[in-house]
């Protein structure tokens, strides 16, 4: 039964807690088989006055947002066609890749490149899958169907897709898409 303790500065609230006692348990059962249930997360809070560091007394530094509601928040501004705030949610230097695409970097473009392929697609969300790389980025994977419209108005559906986000303090970095949409067109 693995126990963990953590150490934090007052300042988190109970939400926060949450996401760090669940990626936690997550990581003890990443190396250790182990059921979520037989993993123990205690989470201390320091008083803020009792934390110094370089002489100097600090406080805690904001949690990032979760980065998979983040993922959730830009992909719902896109279906919604919100292209304002779909782009508040992307970091400068934002990159996409579609099937069958060079790296694009504006919401301009990824329109321009749909256009002539379909009236409209929407996503199933299967789940979504969230993971901190070795490097500052997050990574968000999520996967469904694609359901939709052809310009001969012969309507999709079923079609599976996963996505691959980067995430850095609540901005997406990069955006990468798989789906079979080419082959499900060719076989109908």
């Amino acid at each position: 039964m693995p126990v963990v303790e953590l150490h934090v500065l007052e300042g988190y609230n109970s939400e926060e807690k949450q996401r760090l006692g669940e990626a936690l348990t997550d990581a003890v059962r990443f190396v250790v088989p182990a059921t979520p249930e037989l993993v123990t997360i205690m989470i201390h809070d320091m008083p803020r006055q009792n934390y110094y560091r370089g002489r100097i007394r600090r406080t805690p530094a904001s949690a990032r947002p979760d980065p998979a509601l983040v993922v959730r928040d830009y992909l719902a501004a896109m279906e919604a066609r919100d292209l304002e705030k779909a782009g508040a949610l992307l970091a400068e230097g934002f990159t996409m890749t579609f099937p069958g695409t060079e790296p694009m970097t504006t919401l301009e473009e990824l329109i321009a490149w749909s256009k002539p392929r379909y009236k409209f697609v929407t996503k199933t969300y299967e789940g979504f899958d969230a993971m901190q790389s070795a490097g500052d980025a997050s990574v968000v994977y999520c996967r469904g169907t694609l359901q939709g419209e052809y310009h001969d108005e012969s309507l999709f559906e079923g079609i599976r897709f996963i996505d691959r986000f980067e995430v850095i303090d609540g901005k997406i970095t990069k955006q990468d898409v798989w789906n079979d949409m080419a082959e499900v067109r060719v076989k109908s």
